[in-house]
């Protein structure tokens, strides 16, 4: 019974990641999501409002307020020399003012230590925007 509800959480991550994602609406602004394994980035809100389907963002052209949940690990170095790694989730915040219509964006994530950041980027690969940290601990 215990090994049953300790697969619980992976099957249900396994079930949604095979769903797959919409097809781009050509009227709005599409934002892909991006870190490293084994971290974790979902989207959470646009313009504080919660979202349906954390793997991605679809917003109107125009000014939007992006905020994600990144999950990632501090590597033991940061934290003493027998400790294990800690793993730590923030509340990161991106505000854009000039999303464009069928345009694809990248939402990244990145972390040194126990500092989180995200950076958007557009087709080109130019980066538009920089956010930080919200609020980070049980999130």
């Amino acid at each position: 019974m215990r090994r049953i509800l300790l697969l619980c959480p992976a099957l249900a991550l396994t079930a949604c990641s095979l769903i797959p994602l919409p097809k781009p609406d050509p009227s709005q602004a599409w934002i892909d999501l991006k870190t490293e394994k084994p971290d974790l980035l979902q989207a959470q809100q646009a313009d504080r409002q919660d979202l349906k389907d954390d793997r991605y963002f679809q917003v109107q052209p125009g000014s939007h307020e992006l905020q994600v949940r990144y999950q990632f690990q501090v590597d033991p170095s940061n934290i003493g020399p027998s400790a294990t790694p800690l793993v730590r989730t923030c509340l990161l915040n991106v505000h854009y003012k000039d999303f464009s219509a069928g345009e694809r964006y990248r939402l990244q994530a990145e972390q040194a230590g126990f500092r989180a950041w995200a950076k958007l980027y557009d087709a080109s690969q130019q980066e538009v925007a920089r956010g930080g940290e919200s609020r980070c601990g049980d999130v």
